[in-house]
């Protein structure tokens, strides 16, 4: 039975990097027997401009229906003004709540044909090879009580509340924990344990759960020194795992060791692997419409998607080695060109991978 893939191409570079995306999916498809139907919904600003909310039920519905869901980005500064509660993010977050996507999985992979692109030296950096998984539900992006009120001396007041529960923090580190057992067997579980009661609970019950998996190192950093560490000495680092807030920020900074946020990949998962695949950078809209941004990491996520939701690991790895061929031809776009390389747009280089899968 074919499997259902809904596309959702988003706001900003969202509909150009899919674009090439898609391109892939249907060249594995009708050349390398990929059994999949897809399928296209709205999400985000674009959702809002036909249907006036960033969410709509018929795309929620799809994305319950599909084993898959391939997302570009939302947001841009033309629906900022609106409301919090019906802007484009709002979107997101309420795909991650309705599906029960709780784990978050960001490879920071660095291709040595990139390592002159890192902001860090190319030792620092050279082999560089993480996961950061990131509890994806939970903490203070849905945490309540929440708001805006003002209070009784007149002074508008904001809050948002960090929480957790013993469940939840248990089912990713159990994620996390079976990650770092298929891989080098070292765990850093990252907190702020010693200034917030929240994340005190998170490193005991990482600490529990990590008796179930003797054969894995277990250690644990304070948010802030994981963030010097990282760009300090990365490969100390194999798995990360963490909460929702400090996961987003680490992540985005572990981008910029790998050359570009244009090159990192993310999967979302449910408890059954089901999942949602996106590139982990934001919709640009300052380059949307002009063909330059850089499709790689929207086409990686593919790779994750075939590796984690259909368990697809040759043609997984078929896109990723072809990504590493095009890379070897010295094709750039402009957020990881470096001297002597040759640029190229958006389309150019969504169609060398195409070129590049069918080379064996």
């Amino acid at each position: 039975m074919s499997k259902q893939i809904l596309i959702l191409p988003g706001d900003g570079i969202g509909p150009e990097i899919v674009d090439e995306a898609v391109k892939v999916l249907a060249c594995l498809r009708d050349e390398h027997g990929l059994d999949i139907d897809m399928d296209e919904a709205l999400v985000g600003g674009a959702a809002i401009d036909a249907t006036g909310g960033p969410l709509p039920e018929a795309t929620l519905e799809l994305a319950r229906e599909a084993d898959a869901i391939l997302l570009g980005a939302v947001g841009g500064p033309k629906w900022e003004p609106l409301p919090y509660a019906v802007r484009p993010e709002r979107g997101l977050l309420g795909l991650r709540g309705g599906l029960g996507l709780f784990a978050n999985l960001r490879p920071a992979i660095l291709y040595p044909q990139l390592a002159a692109a890192s902001s860090l030296r190319p030792e620092i950096v050279a082999g560089l090879d993480i996961v950061i998984v990131r509890e994806l539900t939970g903490d203070i992006y849905f945490g309540k009580p929440r708001g805006t009120h003002v209070n009784e001396d007149g002074e508008r007041v904001g809050v948002n509340t960090m929480v957790y529960t013993e469940s939840e923090i248990r089912r990713i580190c159990r994620v996390a924990f079976d990650i770092a057992r298929k891989r080098n067997k070292r765990l850093c579980s990252v907190d702020k344990a010693n200034v917030l009661e929240c994340t005190e609970l998170w490193r005991d019950i990482a600490t529990e759960v990590g008796a179930d998996y003797p054969d894995v190192a277990l250690s644990h950093m304070y948010v802030d020194n994981c963030a010097m560490q990282l760009v300090r000495n990365p490969k100390q680092f194999d798995v990360i795992v963490t909460g929702n807030l400090f996961g987003d920020i680490l992540s985005d900074e572990a981008s910029m060791l790998t050359g570009s946020i244009g090159m990192l990949p993310s999967a979302s998962l449910d408890e059954h692997g089901k999942g949602m695949y996106e590139p982990i950078h934001g919709s640009a809209p300052d380059i949307a419409g002009q063909g330059v941004a850089n499709p790689l990491a929207t086409i990686l996520s593919v790779a994750m998607m075939l590796r984690y939701s259909f368990g697809d690991e040759d043609k997984a790895r078929r896109i990723e080695q072809a990504v590493t061929r095009v890379l070897d031809l010295g094709l750039r776009t402009a957020d990881i060109m470096s001297p002597g390389m040759r640029q190229v747009g958006t389309s150019e280089m969504g169609d060398a991978v195409l070129a590049a899968l069918g080379e064996e």
